[in-house]
C-alpha cells in the first residue's frame, strides 16, 4: 500500500456558486454569473444557480456527509457578493454569519476549512463600474480581503487569494464562453493584470491582521506538449506553456514569462513593471489544480497565441464551426482510449497521472520549495444511478487511484505536499455545461437534492480511514 504521512489532509473542494443556490437570498448582490446564467443560450442546457445544490440550506446536512466520509479537510470559496453587496462598502450581516456558522460546524467536525477568496462570482455592481478593467479594482479586493480576514482568519489558516485565474479571464475574458461574457484580448491582459495586484492587496491584508495566517493562489496547472513532434506544434507547445504562466510567473517570480511579453506586452498598463512587487508579496503555499496534461497545435488563426489545444479523442482539425470551449467537455461518452492509446475519461480528457508528478516537480524546481495543495482534481463523467440505485464510477477510482500514487512519489522526490482536495464534493452547476457534467464523489439529484453516494465516495472513505491506496 502506498501510505501518506500521518497529518495529511484528506479533502474536497467546491465553489460559492456552483453549490450554494438562494444567490440573491438575505441581502446578497448578484454577481456576474448569475447575470450570465440567465442571459439565454449562455449554458448549454439553461440552468441557473438559482437552487444548485441548495448548499445555503443544506450547509450542516452537507458537512455531516464530509464527516461520515471522514474529510480532514474541505476547500471552499466565499461569495463575495454574500458578504458586500456592493462589492465594497455595506456589509451584509446574514452573509458574513453564514459562513461563519459553516466554518464553526467544519471545526466542530474536525474538519480544516480552506477558503477561496475568489472563484469566479465576481460583483456584478463593480463590474458595472469597471470591473477588473479599472485600477480601483485592486483597492476593492483588497477591501473585501480584509473583511473576509477580519471575520474568520481567528478560525481559519489556510487561504487561496484567487481560483485559476487563467482560466477565468480566458474563458470570461477572451473566449466569452464564461462569465462576464466578453471577447477581448486586451480585457483578458489588463483584468488578469488587475487581477493579481487585487492579490497582492489580500496579502498585503493578511499579513497585517493575522500574520500566522498561510495563504496562495491556486493554478489551474498542466504540461503542453506539442501535438506533432514538428517545429510548428514544439513552438506551439512553448507558446502555450508561457500564456499559462502569465500568473504563476508573475505572482512567483515577479515577472512576466519573456514569450508572453514577446506576444501580449503591448496590451499590458504602460506601467505594468510598477506593479510587480505587489504583485509577488511572498506567498506561503502553492494551489495545484491539475486535471490532464494538454496537447497544442500551432494555429496562426489565434491572434497573438497561435497555437490551440487539440482534444485527445479528435483529429487535428476541428470543424471549422467548433466553438470556443470545445476541447473542454465531450457532448457525449467518448471512446475509452484515445488517439495515442491513453485511458480517456468520459469526458474525453486523457487520463495522465504522470503529468502531476512532473507538474508538482516542476512547480517545486521553478518556484521554490512551498508547501503544496492539489487544490482540485478528479475525473468527470455522466453518472447516473444504476437499476440498483447505486452510482458505479469504476473511471473515477481508477482515475484517483493513479493521481494519489503518482502524488506520492512526488512527495518523495521532495514535493511539499501537504493535502489533496478532490473535485467535487458533489456533483454540482458545472459553470457553462450547467447540471450535465457531473464530477462529485457524491451524486446529487437536481431535482430532489437527493444525495447518494458513489461508488468513489466509499472508495474514498477508505483511503482516508487507510491513510494510503493500494
Amino acid at each position: 500500500m502506498t501510505r501518506f504521512p500521518r497529518r495529511f489532509l484528506w479533502g474536497a473542494a467546491s465553489a460559492s456558486f456552483q453549490v450554494e443556490g438562494s444567490p440573491l437570498a438575505d441581502g446578497a448582490g448578484e454577481s456576474i454569473w448569475h447575470r450570465f446564467v440567465h442571459t439565454p443560450g449562455k449554458t448549454e442546457c439553461g440552468d441557473t444557480g438559482d437552487v444548485a445544490c441548495d448548499h445555503y440550506r443544506r450547509w450542516k446536512e452537507d458537512v455531516a456527509l464530509m464527516a461520515e466520509m471522514g474529510l480532514r479537510a474541505y476547500r471552499f470559496s466565499l461569495s463575495w457578493c454574500r458578504l458586500l453587496p456592493e462589492g465594497v462598502g455595506r456589509e451584509n450581516t446574514a452573509g458574513v454569519d453564514f459562513y461563519s456558522r459553516l466554518i464553526d460546524e467544519l471545526l466542530r467536525r474536525d474538519i480544516t476549512p480552506m477558503i477561496t477568496l475568489f472563484h469566479w462570482d465576481y460583483p456584478q455592481a463593480l463590474w458595472d463600474r469597471g470591473g477588473l478593467l479599472e485600477r480601483d479594482s485592486a483597492e476593492w479586493f483588497g477591501e473585501y480581503a480584509a473583511l473576509a480576514f477580519r471575520r474568520y482568519a481567528d478560525r481559519v489558516k489556510l487561504w487561496l487569494t484567487l481560483n485559476e485565474p487563467a482560466v477565468f479571464t480566458d474563458c470570461g475574458l477572451r473566449k466569452g464562453v464564461h462569465a462576464p461574457g466578453l471577447k477581448d484580448w486586451r480585457a483578458m491582459v489588463v483584468g488578469g493584470h488587475n487581477l493579481m495586484r487585487g492579490h497582492g492587496r489580500a496579502v498585503e491584508a493578511l499579513r497585517a491582521i493575522d500574520p500566522r495566517g498561510r495563504i496562495g493562489v491556486a493554478f489551474a496547472l498542466g504540461p503542453n506538449l506539442p501535438e506533432e513532434d514538428t517545429r510548428e506544434d514544439r513552438a506551439a507547445a512553448r507558446r502555450n506553456g508561457a500564456y499559462s504562466r502569465r500568473f504563476c510567473d508573475p505572482i512567483h517570480l515577479g515577472e512576466y514569462p519573456p514569450r508572453f511579453l514577446q506576444m501580449f506586452g503591448h496590451l499590458l498598463p504602460p506601467d505594468y513593471e510598477a506593479d510587480l512587487p505587489l504583485i509577488s508579496r511572498p506567498l506561503d503555499l502553492i494551489g495545484v489544480n491539475y486535471y490532464s496534461q494538454w496537447r497544442v497545435t500551432h494555429d496562426p488563426s489565434v491572434p497573438g497565441l497561435q497555437s490551440r489545444g487539440v482534444p485527445a479523442w479528435e483529429p487535428k482539425a476541428l470543424p471549422e464551426n467548433a466553438s470556443p470551449a470545445q476541447s473542454s467537455f465531450a457532448k457525449a461518452p467518448v471512446p475509452e482510449f484515445g488517439k495515442r492509446g491513453e485511458r480517456l475519461t468520459p469526458m474525453g480528457w486523457a487520463v495522465c497521472p504522470q503529468g502531476l508528478y512532473d507538474t508538482l516537480t516542476w512547480a517545486r524546481r521553478r518556484y521554490g520549495n512551498h508547501e503544496f495543495y492539489i487544490t482540485e482534481n478528479n475525473a468527470a463523467g455522466f453518472d447516473a444511478p444504476g437499476p440498483d440505485g447505486s452510482v458505479h464510477d469504476a473511471y473515477r477510482i481508477h482515475y484517483l487511484r493513479e493521481h494519489f500514487k503518482a502524488a506520492r512519489r512526488a512527495m518523495r522526490d521532495g514535493v511539499d505536499l501537504r493535502g489533496y482536495m478532490v473535485w467535487t464534493l458533489m456533483d454540482n452547476l458545472e459553470w457553462a455545461a450547467g447540471f450535465r457534467v457531473r464530477c462529485g464523489l457524491i451524486h446529487n439529484d437536481f431535482a430532489t437534492q437527493r444525495r447518494t453516494w458513489k461508488d468513489s465516495a466509499f472508495w474514498y472513505r477508505d483511503v482516508i480511514r487507510a491513510n494510503g491506496v493500494d
